[in-house]
């Protein structure tokens, strides 16, 4: 048998792309695993020194580490979660036909393209506890008496970042499931309507099942970029008020910002472990249910 000819033109291709993947991803990432090993405060860089697990023990004896883990899985569990309970909804009725649906669905999207920035910024305008106009609507419908300070109490800061949040990744969640709704075959609907089925039936034994790997790789980008979130969260509160809204993503960035760049990296490897637990038995069982 003629032993095939190596064919060196397909990596050639990929190569530029690799190369970049190179540099903006990997690199940086071995770079922050070898930081984290280390003492590395860039206020006294002669100080820089190899001090082995140090960090990762004073991580977990840290009181700010873990009430911030616990807000980053409040986070992610309310906000990717009713990211998809609406964004279903949206996606469900953005399938149906209705004179405008082209605009509207195009509208829908504004909240996914808006930058995370320019959200933070809105939103805290919109929070304002002076001039805010969420706070000139509640008192016009007489629903309050005097402004709520939305982020500058502890009791409502946390709650509002998350609203924002939901309210940013709404259409990602819509559009990824209407996708999914159109590549359902119509005959299969007609099927279960000869047969009777009500509404909520055809719902959960054909819509669902049918698009059941768009919802999980859906949820599961989601829940890896929710939890790496900051611009939103950094932009509308910092973190405060006492750390009320302070993710551990958010932790980290403060961190750095402090120039401990040894104590954030390990928090960042930390985080990216916690986040490999969600991803890897997902894409674990993907594989396997595509081999069958």
């Amino acid at each position: 048998m003629k032993k095939k000819k190596f064919n060196v033109y397909p990596y050639l291709l990929v190569a530029p792309a690799m190369l970049i993947i190179m540099c903006v991803v990997f690199i940086p990432v071995v770079n922050a695993i070898g930081m984290s090993f280390q003492s590395y405060d860039l206020r006294r860089p002669k100080d820089i020194a190899f001090i082995g697990l140090a960090n990762y023990i004073e991580i977990f004896q840290d009181p700010l580490f873990w009430q911030s883990l616990w807000k980053t899985i409040l986070w992610v569990v309310f906000g990717v979660g009713l990211q998809f309970v609406f964004g279903f909804i949206l996606a469900l009725l953005l399938n149906k036909s209705f004179k405008g649906r082209g605009l509207v669905r195009a509208v829908s999207l504004i909240p996914w393209v808006t930058p995370g920035v320019l959200i933070g910024l809105m939103w805290r305008w919109m929070y304002d506890g002076n001039y805010g106009v969420l706070n000139d609507i509640f008192r016009k419908l007489h629903l309050i008496t005097d402004n709520i300070p939305f982020l500058s109490q502890t009791s409502t800061a946390f709650p509002a970042v998350v609203t924002t949040i939901i309210w940013q990744g709404i259409p990602f969640f819509a559009l990824m499931i209407l996708a999914g709704l159109q590549g359902i075959p119509g005959e299969l609907y007609e099927a279960a309507d000869i047969d009777g089925a009500t509404g909520i039936q055809k719902l959960f034994r054909i819509t669902i099942p049918s698009i059941k790997n768009t919802i999980m790789i859906t949820a599961l980008l989601r829940v890896i970029w929710v939890a790496n979130s900051v611009d939103v969260i950094f932009n509308m509160t910092e973190g405060g008020p006492a750390y009320s809204t302070q993710t551990l993503s958010v932790y980290i960035f403060n961190k750095a910002n402090t120039l401990d760049m040894g104590y954030a990296s390990a928090m960042a490897i930390i985080l990216a472990l916690v986040l490999c637990t969600v991803a890897i038995p997902y894409l674990i069982f993907t594989f396997k249910e595509e081999d069958n």
